[in-house]
């Protein structure tokens, strides 16, 4: 899943996709690259990012989508909250809805029904104003699985199939290094509960943290999450790096299949 941020304050890339032009061409080099998927946000949710208004949202992402779709051949992914945004991307063209507040925003369950696109639900404590403040667990894999669980279950019930729904244990939403690492060592833990899989770990602070690194420099590490994710069941890998991790998950992959079979 290639990364299309089109906001001027995303950490990594943000103003660089100012018109849909430039969204186009951003979106052909990862497709070209071996992007599946082109994951299309206008609110940037960085911690301590500032919320935007519905018409900002739109105007930036729906204009996106609509070319994204009548040029090139890949699922579009919408990485918005909000209802209206979810029906008009859906309108336009957009094939998944990937939430960080895992529908949770008021509406945005009956919009994605409406729709009938499959969900991505990720776990967030707190909001991106405030989760890197403090964020606390008693054990983090457990309390990210019930969260998923229990969100899975009020799809479930507001008439979302279940095997319309992703899961994303939310990578650097309201957790420390600690709490990070901890829920890569145990992503079979999620694999296990038999819906796909997203991860996002490109460029984060995490990753700085742990290697030292300025965001413009840690590929290397963001392809070892990657790889790892692969190895351990993960299906979609969010990246801003397409080309590089095609080939890491590429790696990762053949090895885990030669194990099934080697002597």
């Amino acid at each position: 899943m290639g990364i299309l941020n089109i906001t001027p304050d995303s950490f990594s890339d943000g103003g660089l996709y100012q018109s849909p032009s430039d969204a186009l061409r951003a979106a052909e080099l990862m497709v070209g690259a071996g992007a599946a998927i082109i994951d299309v946000g206008g609110e940037s949710t960085r911690p301590g990012a500032k919320p935007i208004s519905l018409e900002q949202e739109l105007n930036r992402v729906i204009p996106v989508i609509e070319s994204l779709a009548r040029n090139i051949d890949v699922l579009i992914s919408v990485d918005t909250s909000s209802p209206l945004v979810i029906r008009e991307a859906c309108r336009v063209g957009a094939g998944l809805i990937n939430d960080v507040r895992s529908l949770a925003r008021e509406g945005a369950l009956g919009a994605a029904r409406e729709t009938g696109l499959p969900v991505c639900l990720m776990h967030m404590q707190g909001r991106p104003e405030t989760m890197q403040g403090a964020p606390s667990y008693r054990n983090v894999v457990t309390e990210v699985l019930a969260f998923l669980d229990e969100r899975v279950e009020v799809c479930r019930q507001a008439g979302i199939a279940h095997d319309k729904i992703l899961l994303d244990p939310g990578i650097g939403f309201g957790k420390s290094l600690a709490d990070n690492l901890c829920l890569l060592k145990n992503l079979e833990t999620l694999v296990d509960r038999g819906l796909p899989v997203l991860l996002g770990a490109s460029r984060k602070s995490m990753i700085g943290a742990v290697i030292n690194r300025n965001v413009d420099e840690r590929l290397y590490g963001g392809l070892a999450i990657a790889a790892l994710a692969a190895s351990k069941g993960v299906k979609i890998i969010r990246t801003h790096d397409v080309a590089a991790t095609v080939d890491a998950v590429k790696m990762a992959d053949a090895i885990s299949t030669s194990v099934l079979h080697c002597q």
